[in-house]
């Protein structure tokens, strides 16, 4: 294939056309853009994500809501399909399934980087991405995005974590397993960031506009600069194909381990009604059906205005609010020196001591004055496209926002109340309230044990609801499988 012409713009005394190469990129740069605004420059795969995958409206007001994109559609109903096989039979079969979608995409992002890096213009983005900005450290926003984004990225606070961790033997090195996952999730983070910029530069080069301009932030981004990177390999259409069917395993991954912390959860609520015959297999269908459902308001062509509304306030700041219960819950209520006997009893070694102190005073600390940093910051969610005027939000739609956002935290107080209802104001329901309760003998530490009957009230007033398999000390769950096993 031969050099080509391209029009770029026409106005009424002339017309300007730019001649490129079989790759894409210019060979001849003797025209001018004069013509085009800069800010109306649109890259050819931001203008087909805008308009044609999304096909997007000017808001999300019933008017503009518009119809379903049956496309989406379609594609949104084979993904719930996909998640209800993963997990019907358990954690067991996800997690196989696991080892092959969470590993192969390693290769892909490893070739997309070394094609990135030969395109011009990947100098300067690279240099954007690793050059500070230090001045930036005086905007609360960056801090309370950095920190919302690490507790999402990390899947803290919402479940996910918990529930898989209870699938483990009771003597697993979930310590060992943390560290790992820390520093796995963190580095994928940091190496995926040198393919997005590396090609944001390029754009940013062909468009002659800054990298910050080059494209809008948000959940599109992947689906603009890793698209216009793959467009620019050789073989470029089994790129394309294996790039997408990555996306989707990526996807399907974060979606099912989401969807498994909800069952888990509330099979062991009940157990007794959930693990008979096909009755777990009925709820998480059930459940998908559900999900279908609400997320076919996202698919419609103001479905983009609804992700973000679900995005900005249920599913990020008020994490950090959760987050600090949970380790008020686990370090001064369940007890820290409890929690760390624990660990020792299934490790079999004490962990580091700092581990202590950060579950006291600094993740508490840490969550509460994010969380106070992003109240005391906060503003209205708006939605930036390229070539458009900032989109404002309705106030109706702040309001549902926070209506999601409250749903999430107010069980917390709820609660709180419905035990001094349950059991009156008293010196004796405080002290309830903050004594762990429903304890098993596996949780129990030997100086528990030697308190004789005074260990009887932190146990659990029922018996187990559902047979466990293993014993209740030593050796727990050592021999156990992974289906229907739970800590």
């Amino acid at each position: 294939m031969g050099n080509f012409q391209k029009l770029v713009c026409s106005n009424a005394t002339e017309t300007y056309y730019a001649i490129f190469n079989e790759s894409g990129t210019i060979r001849n740069e003797s025209y001018s853009t004069a013509c085009v605004p800069s800010h109306l420059r649109l890259d050819s795969v931001q203008e087909f994500w805008e308009n044609k995958v999304l096909n997007i409206s000017d808001g999300i007001e019933p008017e503009n809501m518009g119809e379903i994109k049956w496309d989406l559609a379609l594609t949104l109903l084979f993904a719930w399909v996909v998640v209800y096989c993963c997990i019907c039979k358990g954690i067991k079969s996800s997690g196989k399934v696991m080892y092959i979608t969470a590993t192969s995409p390693y290769l892909f992002m490893l070739a997309l980087l070394i094609r990135n890096c030969l395109l011009p213009g990947a100098r300067t983005g690279i240099l954007f991405y690793l050059t500070p900005d230090w001045s930036r450290l005086n905007d609360l926003e960056v801090w309370v995005d950095a920190g919302t984004q690490i507790f999402f990225s990390y899947s803290i606070a919402i479940g996910a974590l918990t529930a898989l961790g209870s699938y483990n033997k009771f003597n697993h090195n979930s310590y060992r397993d943390c560290i790992i996952f820390a520093c796995a999730n963190s580095g994928t983070s940091f190496f995926a960031g040198f393919i997005i910029f590396t090609i944001l530069g390029h754009m940013a080069e062909v468009q002659g506009v800054d990298i910050k301009d080059v494209a809008a932030g948000g959940p599109g981004l992947a689906f603009i600069a890793y698209p216009k990177a793959v467009s620019l390999m050789p073989g470029a259409p089994i790129w394309a194909i294996l790039f997408f069917l990555m996306l989707i395993l990526l996807g399907l991954d974060s979606q099912f381990v989401g969807v498994e912390g909800v069952i888990s959860a509330v099979v062991d609520q009940w157990p007794n009604l959930l693990r008979r015959g096909y009755r777990k297999e009925i709820f998480i269908g059930i459940v998908c059906i559900l999900n279908f459902f609400i997320g076919l308001s996202m698919v419609s062509r103001g479905g983009m205005y609804v992700f973000q509304l679900f995005d900005y306030y249920s599913g990020s700041k008020i994490i950090l609010f959760i987050a600090f219960f949970e380790c008020i819950a686990i370090a001064w209520i369940y007890g820290v020196r409890r929690f760390y006997d624990n660990l020792e009893m299934m490790l079999g070694f004490r962990i580091n001591p700092y581990m202590m102190v950060s579950w006291t005073v600094l993740s508490p600390i840490f969550c509460m004055c994010v969380f106070i940093m992003s109240v005391v910051n906060y503003s209205e969610l708006d939605y930036k496209r390229p070539t458009k005027p900032l989109y404002k939000f309705p106030t109706w739609a702040v309001g549902i926002g926070w209506g999601m956002a409250a749903f999430a935290a107010i069980w917390i107080p709820l609660m709180i109340l419905y035990r001094f209802y349950e059991r009156g104001i008293s010196r004796e329901t405080i002290t309830y309230l903050i004594t762990p309760q429903g304890l098993k003998d596996h949780q129990l530490r030997p100086q528990d044990k030697k308190e004789g009957t005074s260990a009887d009230k932190y146990r659990t007033s029922n018996p187990p609801p559902y047979q466990e398999k293993g014993t209740a000390n030593e050796g727990f769950q050592s021999n156990s499988t992974l289906d229907n096993t739970k800590l």
